[in-house]
């Protein structure tokens, strides 16, 4: 399987995923460090996947997503965006909406 499938049996494996540096319990820079935080704050489910365990998929996933930086944050398959977008979105109230809509919070 090359690294293209992995990456889209990836996102179709999960409703939630984010793309980071390090783990949500362990993160390996402020900005994946923040949203992780945000994550948590929503209740959200959500997979997680370390950049720094596999280089082929770290390097692919920038131009699978045409988004040059991490974190990476999908919902349903789609980008949403790195930690500046997240942040702007909790604070307006839309990523909690967006999470309940894929029926990713935890009850």
């Amino acid at each position: 399987m090359d690294v293209i499938d992995r990456i889209k049996e990836q996102l179709a494996s999960n409703d939630v995923i984010l793309y980071m540096k390090g783990t949500p319990d362990f993160p390996q820079c402020g900005f994946s460090g923040q949203v992780a935080q945000i994550m948590q704050a929503c209740n959200a489910k959500y997979g997680s996947f370390n950049i720094f365990e596999d280089q082929e998929v770290r390097e692919a996933l920038k131009e699978y997503s045409q988004w040059p930086t991490y974190p990476q944050l999908y919902i349903k398959g789609e980008l949403v965006g790195g930690c500046d977008i997240i942040m702007d979105l909790y604070n307006k109230g839309e990523l909690q909406k967006m999470l309940a809509a894929a029926d990713s919070v935890a009850e």
